[in-house]
């Protein structure tokens, strides 16, 4: 007649400790993912911005542009707007002097009080909050639709060499 097999539990094998150790892992991985997807968003925003120095009212506000054409396109005016205001509001802890007004309806003129923030500032102070600006704006949008969609919808909005270059500093460090 066949043995019976005694059934295991898990502290015979150490079950438990290898259970906690492989979520341990698995959560340390999953941090390390998004702080890299975290931080290759983060380097598209800062070699955008890096891109003119000298005219960095114009060249975030052509970011903005490009961006805004995007995310409305998926969750319209008024979720944008919403992203914008919150973002524009976090920011403002950082640089009080950012535009506080809510956007107008008018594409044209969505982004002029901005523009005009950005333009009363010398550059290095524009350039940084800005950046700072986009960060919280597409943090939040990532936080909403998770960081592989954020960052394929900033990729399509601002174009493969943004990402491109970005992606050759990541990998440079």
């Amino acid at each position: 007649m066949p043995r019976k097999a005694k059934p295991i539990s898990y502290t015979d094998i150490g079950m438990k400790e290898w259970l906690y150790s492989t979520h341990v892992t698995m959560l340390s991985y999953s941090r390390v993912f998004m702080e890299t997807d975290n931080l290759l968003r983060h380097q598209i925003i800062k070699s955008l911005m890096a891109q003119h120095p000298e005219k960095v009212a114009d060249a975030a506000i052509n970011i903005w542009e490009q961006m805004a054409t995007k995310i409305i396109s998926i969750v319209g005016e008024g979720g944008f707007n919403s992203l914008y205001a919150r973002s524009v509001f976090l920011a403002q802890r950082t640089f009080p002097w950012l535009a506080a007004s809510p956007l107008p309806p008018q594409t044209s003129h969505r982004f002029a009080e901005l523009k005009t923030s950005l333009a009363e500032q010398m550059p290095a102070q524009a350039s940084a909050a800005n950046s700072l600006l986009l960060i919280t704006f597409t943090d939040i949008m990532a936080s909403l639709i998770g960081d592989q969609l954020t960052t394929s919808i900033l990729r399509s909005a601002w174009g493969n060499d943004a990402s491109d270059w970005a992606d050759k500093e990541f990998k440079n460090e």
